[in-house]
């Protein structure tokens, strides 16, 4: 593939429009482990040792390195950290429909559901690319590795909605994506990356000199005016594409293998790591797809095949911000579109064997970095994981928190699709605990 249809050279237009967010920024990032299908609060943050067998699972709860504080055993590792990790353990939004709890964790608002899946609201990556616009010359602001998404909709509740396609995730291996855990085939390097490996500056004038034909040609299409005066933002595209700074954030063969091997081989560690990179190089917005967690049967061996997955990338990725000097900047979400139901069911027809259904009466979350208060568990649910019965939060409060330590007014507003102007957040309030 070529670097012109690798990056779709329009990107001087994206580039130019996200200039246009036009709020004071920070410098703080996110980097958001997005476990699509919803992983188990049971197996995950808040576990219930003392429960009844139907309801505890086959894990049960190990200490922290925070007196007091108790996750799930699958996650070792994690508990080597907790002092810079909060555990919310209290949100819910009541929904069990894959796509409503999608776009309402990610977009903070009730919206899209199974019967009407189109987005109705952008996504917080969205907005972040919105408002604060690139943090670095040569990157983009909203990245998705390999490619940021919800229930198989690419980039589904992580797209930009009425804010235009502009601010969707730059989508970095879309050919190779919905990668499990498990998954032992070879990785392969973005394609981008291999189209622009040789390029010289022969090369590099050509594409310059495409761009600003196909600038010229869909100026004679634009009525709106945000087809003037691209030479700046064309200068940013080429950059992007050409840059070193680009190709070095994104290159994980330029990591130590040890490194990679902490991060671990498979899909998951593999892309954690860039992430890393990514934000470290001035990237502000970064989605790891972690997918497969709708085991409604089976909860032992497909809960059991990931958790080891997801403790060694945090773990890693954690470890590895602190080493760097990069914690307090960088914000670690860990979550999914709900939990699951505290009972275990007894399999799904052909399959008979305990899992778990949706439920998204109790959900947990973790998060870390930016500056929040570690060390601490954030809401409390019932002993069977069924309900909170302490400190009841909604995913708005939780993107409020973080749109907190961005810097981003969550009451700004934008046009919707209708024309109306609507706030990033119509409701929600900051989570106080870990400010």
């Amino acid at each position: 593939m070529g670097v012109c249809s690798a990056l779709n050279l329009t990107l001087a237009d994206l580039l130019r429009l996200r200039a246009r967010g036009g709020a004071t920024r920070n410098e703080k990032s996110v980097i958001l482990l997005w476990l699509d299908g919803g992983p188990s609060q049971l197996e995950t943050y808040d576990p219930k040792p003392g429960a009844p067998a139907e309801f505890r699972g086959p894990w049960g709860a190990i200490s922290t390195n925070v007196p007091g504080i108790e996750i799930s055993e699958s996650l070792p590792l994690h508990a080597s950290y907790a002092d810079r990790m909060s555990f919310i353990r209290s949100l819910h939004h009541d929904n069990g429909d894959h796509f409503a709890a999608a776009h309402w964790m990610l977009t903070g608002k009730y919206g899209s559901t199974a019967a009407d899946k189109d987005q109705k609201s952008p996504s917080i990556g969205s907005y972040v690319a919105r408002v604060r616009g690139p943090l670095s010359g040569g990157l983009p602001t909203f990245v998705g590795l390999p490619s940021a998404h919800s229930v198989y909709i690419y980039p589904g509740y992580q797209g930009s909605a009425y804010l235009g396609g502009a601010y969707n995730p730059f989508q970095v291996q879309n050919s190779q994506r919905y990668l499990a855990a498990t998954y032992t085939q070879p990785i392969k390097p973005p394609a981008f990356l291999e189209a622009i490996k040789d390029v010289d500056a022969d090369r590099a004038s050509e594409r310059v000199g495409l761009l600003e034909r196909i600038d010229r040609s869909r100026r004679d299409l634009d009525r709106s005016g945000l087809m003037d005066s691209l030479d700046e933002f064309q200068q940013q595209a080429v950059e992007l594409v050409l840059s070193g700074k680009s190709r070095e954030a994104f290159d994980i063969e330029l990591e130590h293998e040890a490194k990679r091997d902490r991060y671990g081989r498979g899909p998951w560690g593999h892309y954690t790591l860039p992430a890393r990179r990514l934000v470290e190089a001035g990237v502000g917005f970064v989605t790891v797809d972690m997918p497969h967690w709708d085991n409604h049967s089976g909860i032992e061996k497909g809960h059991g095949a990931k958790l080891p997955h997801v403790d060694r990338a945090v773990a890693a990725l954690l470890e590895d911000l602190t080493n760097r000097g990069l914690l307090e900047n960088v914000v670690v979400l860990v979550m999914g579109e709900f939990g699951r139901t505290p009972r275990l069911n007894k399999g799904q027809p052909g399959i008979p064997i305990p899992g778990r259904d949706h439920w998204g009466n109790a959900v947990s979350a973790m998060i870390a970095g930016g500056g929040l208060k570690g060390g601490q568990v954030v809401g409390k649910t019932n002993a069977k994981a069924e309900h909170p019965v302490d400190r009841a939060l909604s995913p708005a409060d939780l993107l409020a928190t973080v749109y907190h330590v961005l810097g981003i007014d969550p009451g700004r507003t934008f046009e919707d699709f209708s024309g109306r102007p609507t706030a990033i957040l119509d409701q929600g309030e900051r989570i106080s605990e870990l400010i």
